[in-house]
């Protein structure tokens, strides 16, 4: 399913929508990889997870400890 870009998400297909990005998060892709992959901004896609009822994922990285 491929929405053209600027154009609303309404109705049945913003459902489907963020079933399929719901989908692919569970599988343990990142929001942006999601977001590239459904041809959505990262925000877009972050409001459809949660619309969805996804819990995110803490954010990664590396750790800081302070300096001896």
């Amino acid at each position: 399913m491929t929405i053209p870009k600027g154009k609303q998400l309404r109705g049945t297909t913003r459902t489907e929508l963020a079933r399929r990005a719901a989908d692919l998060y569970g599988q343990g892709c990142t929001i942006r990889s999601v977001a590239a992959q459904i041809g959505r901004s990262y925000g877009c896609t972050r409001a459809l997870l949660l619309e969805a009822g996804v819990r995110l994922r803490d954010r990664g990285g590396r750790l800081w400890k302070a300096a001896a």
